[in-house]
Formats: structure tokens, sequence, C-alpha cells
């Protein structure tokens, strides 16, 4: 260092500086991993709430108030970059204010009213994530909730089985944190993702990451949930055809061509044989009855096509329409157990291909940079996992999820331009 900069006022200001900018970067990334862990609904939920209506625990309620506080104060300290990443990303924002016009032709307008703030506040969340960390932190960030998840996942079903294991329905399946094992599955599907991804933009630490794959594999199989097993047979087998394309245009050509054919393959197996082909993954024609749900509740989306009932009102309104789903399944269905109908029942079809416009760009903008950027490995692979399990799980528009926080985070990184 010379001395000429050493007495330069802006590097004196700069170095005086950075500690303070350190322990501030270590109390926004504490904070950030304490909201992720709420976000994901592990462990609160089963011991707080009925998980036939959650919306019934007071004390739940009351938890995410201070994380809306909080959600508010982070993105307060960084105005620009928040306006930055809202602006840049209007039709998710579009999206998610639908939701709130939505109660105005609502038939539970209180609980459309109620949750539309909280799915907006969610999304702000994961807006100030993009805002805030770079990739590699975001990543980091996410891998680490993940793995810490695994971790209490395991301690609660070898130290509590009687909430970690189910022992009804599904007897022997880890829950884990979680109310069922379909969404233990699911998380845990995303967690070795990103411990992959981890791995790659944290090399010094690949064992940690290394390990924390291996365990969310583990629980993704002891859940015993088939969608998760897919979704996870599909982002580490994309993570790996990432690494293989990077090692030469004419092997990427080779792999896009086998993925084609395997696509092919498998809709021509689906087209020709789909009763044998559901039987082999040990599933039952019906999808476990979700065809006939879906059956019943697409006629309910063309009695409103255009606004739908309002955001999370469907189900809400017992003497609604969901009386006459109910009837016709014979059982309380809880939910459209299919992203997409349950989009289109709440905003209607044009809500839910804003939805699919958004997944879809976002799809497209990781793609292009599959020759380029670590960073890769979470989103093409996430994106592709989400759209996957989205077909068998209410999964898009939640509010209070992780699954939303994560999408609204990495769709709005994708957009911005100056991240390379």
């Amino acid at each position: 260092m010379s001395l000429a900069a050493a007495n330069d006022p802006a590097f004196l200001a700069a170095w005086r500086q950075a500690p303070a900018l350190k322990f501030s970067g270590l109390i926004e990334g504490g904070l950030a991993l304490v909201c992720l862990f709420l976000f994901s609904q592990g462990l609160i939920g089963p011991l707080l709430a009925d998980p036939t209506d959650p919306d019934s625990s007071v004390v739940l309620r009351l938890i995410w108030l201070p994380v809306y506080g909080l959600t508010l104060l982070l993105a307060l300290t960084r105005p620009g970059a928040m306006a930055r990443t809202m602006t840049g990303n209007w039709l998710l924002l579009a999206l998610v204010l639908l939701t709130a016009v939505s109660v105005i032709w609502s038939v539970a307008p209180d609980t459309t009213l109620r949750r539309a703030i909280a799915l907006i506040m969610t999304t702000f969340f994961g807006f100030w994530m993009a805002a805030r960390w770079s990739w590699r932190a975001l990543i980091l960030l996410t891998a680490t909730t993940f793995v810490g998840l695994a971790i209490l996942s395991t301690a609660m079903a070898l130290g509590m089985p009687s909430l970690g294991v189910d022992h009804e329905v599904h007897a022997g399946a880890w829950k884990g944190v979680w109310w069922e094992k379909n969404t233990l599955g699911a998380m845990m599907a995303w967690g070795a993702v990103a411990c992959f991804a981890a791995l790659n933009v944290d090399p010094r630490r690949r064992w940690i990451w290394m390990a924390g794959a291996v365990l969310c594999c583990a629980l993704v199989l002891l859940s015993t949930s088939k969608t998760a097993l897919l979704a996870l047979l599909l982002g580490l087998g994309g993570a790996v055809g990432i690494a293989l394309c990077r090692r030469g245009f004419g092997f990427a050509a080779l792999m896009l061509f086998l993925a084609l054919t395997g696509a092919a393959g498998g809709a021509l197996v689906l087209l020709v044989a789909p009763v044998e082909f559901l039987e082999l993954l040990g599933r039952d024609a019906t999808l476990t009855g979700r065809t006939d749900i879906w059956g019943i509740l697409s006629r309910q989306v063309v009695e409103v096509p255009w606004t739908g009932y309002g955001y999370m009102a469907f189900w809400a309104n017992e003497t609604g329409p969901v009386f006459w789903v109910r009837q016709g399944t014979d059982w309380p269905v809880p939910t459209a157990h299919n992203g997409w109908i349950e989009t289109a029942l709440a905003i209607g079809i044009p809500g839910a291909a804003m939805m699919a416009l958004v997944l879809g760009r976002a799809l497209m903008r990781a793609a292009g940079r599959l020759f380029r950027g670590p960073e890769t490995y979470w989103t093409l692979t996430f994106l592709a996992m989400l759209g996957l399990v989205s077909i068998s799980e209410s999964n898009l528009l939640q509010q209070n999820s992780i699954g939303w926080v994560l999408l609204v985070a990495t769709a709005a990184k994708l957009a911005d331009k100056r991240t390379g």
C-alpha cells in the first residue's frame, strides 16, 4: 500500500467503515436466516396450529407481524435497490397486487384481504433478498436454511417420532418438522440442489455442502414422497447436465438432444400406457384421487374464468362453491393439489396466465445463463423443480411460504441485468 493511498480521505473513510459494514452484513444475514426458517413453516406449524385449519391459531398469526415489520425495516435501509428491483419485475408485482384487487369480487373478502396482505409482505421479503444479496450470498443463505431444517427434521423424527413420523395414513413415512410427508420431501429436494449450488459457489466448505446434500437426499427417500423423488431426480440430473454442458458446445448439443428425446419418450409413455407408468412409480392412475378433484375444480373455474373467486377465498367459504366440490368427492378437500388450478380459482385464468409468464420468463433467463455463472446450478434446477411440483401441489402464490420467497428472489435476481 502506498503512502499516498493511506493518506487519501476516501480510503481512510472506507477503511474505518469496513468493520461496521461487515457487522451490519452479519446482522442482516442472521435476520434473513431466521425469516427464511419461519417462512418454511417448519416446527412452528405442527406445534402451534391444527393442520386442518392453520389460520385458527392466534399465536401463529401473531408470529408473522414482527416478520412483516422487520421486512419493511430492512427494505427501508435500501430504498434505491428495492425500487429498482420492483420496477424491473413489474409483471410479478402486478400479479401479486391482483390478489389484493380480488377482494372486490371475493366470496370471502375478509380472508382474501388478510391473506393478500400476507402475500404482499412475503413477496416484499423476496424482493429484499434479491436487492440485498449477491448470487453467492443468496445461495449460501438458502442452503444453510435447508441444512438446518434437515438437521431439525432428523432430530424430530428420531427424538419425537410421534410428531416427526406419520402413524396414520402413511405409516412410517417421515414428516420431519412439517405437517405431512410431501412437504418434507419437497423441501429436502430443494435443499439438495441448494447444497449442490453452494458447493459450486463455496468450494472451500465442500464437505459441509456434500454432507448436507446427502442428508437432504436421504430425507426425500424417508418421506416416501414420489413427487419429491421425481423433483429431486430432475434437480440433481439438471445440475449434472449443466456441469456436463459446460465442457463444450458439442456435448451441450448432445445433452439437449437426449433431454428432448427423453421428454418426448416420457410423453409417449404417458399417452400410450399412463396406468402402467403410474403404477411403476407406485401411484394409482388418479394420482391418489387428484384427477377427480381437478375435474370438478376445472368446472368451477369455468364458472368464473375471468376473475376467479378471490385470493384464497374458494376454500374459506364453507357454504360457497367448495360445498359442491366436497359433495362430489365425498371428502373434505383442503386444496386443489395443483398450483395452476389453485391460481385460477383465486384470480381467474388471466391470473394463471400471468403466473405462467412469470415462471416462463424466469426459466428462459436462467437457461440463458447455461454456460456462465455458478448461480445457474440453483436457478435453473429450482425453477424446473418448482414447475414440476406445481402439477400435484398447490405451491404457487402462497403467502408466508419459503417456496414463494425463493421464487420471487430468484426471478427478481435473474431480471437484474447488472448481476451479469
